[in-house]
């Protein structure tokens, strides 16, 4: 009886020390946060669910955008809606004075990725948009976080300016690059986003420089068989100039990604088609590698109009910059997901997240909460491209990755969709909410953090003064 006792009290014990390690040198401000953002759950989880629901794909996105901007404005913030000439896009503020702190929202959908909820294949609605990216989360977290602080702006226990930017279009427009165009950004001391993933980190790689262009060729229609004479193929010279990007793989650094998707190659085959239209990227780990490459491919698109006797244009859609990595910030992060632990799953959440792993071929891991170590900064990473790059050259920017997937899950996928509408996502979005909170506290409590990420990003940007990679004119919105 005396052992069980004992036994029983050794457990007891030990539930406390697991529950009460995230309290130990967490200040007031960082619980009072903690505690906003868990009453908040219930709304913040119907919040993503509806996003997730309306799953409305870029600069289309007025739901989603009006019920994020609605909830900032019924939490006190002052919103200004349709920013930057994209009705979409908003920004909302609490508070006065220096810092001034910035938090970056997404949530826009993925065309063609409708899902369900579900640990397998099974569209929502065949054909529509979905999640794939986990953007219902990404905005809905962010914004939750900023409500956090501006209660304790509110309670007098911080001072500053807290602003949440809901950011459209950033599978394919960039909505970041016409809001950085008009200023909105410069006048932050920091900024910070996080991201759905399959592991929780702070996020000290930097990503991939991207140029994002269309190619049009436009030649002369004839009978393909009657008159091929008279025909001056486009789609001749559109296959002219996937060949000459073949060739050019060769001779091009291993950092270098070359992509394209043929949107129009005639309509049938006995027309010598007159007109075709090709969708390209160029990405690299340095915008300047990026750019010498882009370079080269708009050589090879004249050499291939020159070949096939047809005139073509090139048409900026926008381009991207590489992530300026802030490690000071990203030390920062990591400390307070120490403090905060890792997240913990159900039986029923580990076994979805292996039907998701044996519904697209992977070995059944199941998901991982766990807070991955600080990494070292690869100087050539790999990945994607993301407009957060751009912030990031105007603003130092703290980045977070936070498990809303199973381990090994396909992105861009109706695997990640399916997560992101149901515990597993909704548990990530809320521990990505309080680890950003947090490091907010600690950004307006402490003058000194401020001026040591602005010391970095001041080393590390040298003489570059940013500007855009924009065509001329307003966003695209009606396209």
């Amino acid at each position: 009886m005396k052992m069980m006792l004992m036994l029983w009290s050794t457990w007891v014990i030990l539930c406390f020390l697991v529950q009460s390690k995230a309290q130990v040198g967490m200040s007031d401000e960082k619980k009072a946060a903690i505690t906003t953002i868990e009453q908040q759950q219930a709304q913040l989880i119907e919040l993503s669910d509806q996003i997730w629901a309306a799953a409305e794909t870029a600069f289309r996105e007025e739901s989603s955008s009006r019920l994020l901007a609605d909830y900032a404005e019924a939490q006190g913030f002052s919103v200004q809606r349709g920013v930057a000439g994209m009705p979409t896009a908003f920004v909302a503020e609490y508070g006065s004075g220096r810092p001034i702190i910035g938090i970056l929202g997404e949530f826009d959908a993925l065309p063609g990725l409708s899902q369900k909820a579900v640990p397998h294949k099974e569209p929502l609605q065949p054909g529509a948009a979905g999640h794939g990216c986990g953007h219902n989360l990404f905005g809905v977290g962010s914004l939750g976080a900023a409500v956090a602080i501006k209660e304790l702006i509110e309670q007098g226990k911080l001072q500053g300016t807290i602003r949440f930017y809901g950011t459209p279009a950033e599978e394919k427009y960039f909505g970041k690059l016409y809001i950085a165009r008009t200023g909105l950004f410069d006048d932050l001391d920091a900024c910070l986003d996080w991201h759905p993933s399959a592991t929780t980190k702070a996020n000290v790689q930097s990503s991939l420089a991207m140029v994002d262009f269309e190619v049009e060729f436009f030649g002369q229609a004839a009978h393909a068989s009657g008159d091929p004479w008279n025909g001056r193929s486009a789609v001749d010279a559109l296959e002219l100039y996937t060949t000459g990007i073949q060739y050019l793989r060769e001779h091009i650094k291993p950092t270098v990604r070359i992509h394209y998707q043929i949107e129009k190659a005639g309509d049938v085959a006995n027309v010598v088609p007159d007109y075709a239209r090709i969708w390209t990227r160029v990405r690299d780990t340095k915008r300047e590698g990026m750019m010498e490459v882009y370079e080269r491919v708009q050589q090879i698109a004249k050499g291939a109009a020159i070949m096939a006797n047809v005139d073509y244009k090139i048409t900026l859609v926008a381009g991207l910059h590489e992530v300026l990595v802030n490690r000071t910030g990203g030390e920062v992060l990591h400390h307070n997901l120490e403090l905060l632990g890792p997240i913990e799953y159900t039986p029923e959440e580990i076994e979805f997240a292996k039907a998701i792993q044996r519904a697209t071929g992977k070995p059944e891991k199941g998901i991982d909460g766990s807070i991955q170590p600080l990494e070292e900064t690869k100087e050539h990473p790999g990945g994607g491209s993301t407009d957060v790059g751009d912030v990031s050259w105007i603003v130092p920017e703290i980045r977070l990755g936070v498990t809303t997937a199973p381990i090994d899950t396909p992105w861009h996928s109706w695997a990640v969709v399916a997560c992101g509408g149901m515990s597993i996502g909704h548990k990530g979005m809320l521990h990505a909410a309080k680890a950003l909170a947090m490091t907010i506290v600690d950004l307006m409590k402490n003058p000194d953090i401020l001026q040591q990420m602005r010391q970095e990003f001041n080393e590390k940007r040298g003489d570059y003064q940013y500007k855009p990679i924009l065509p001329d004119g307003p966003p695209p919105i009606h396209q």
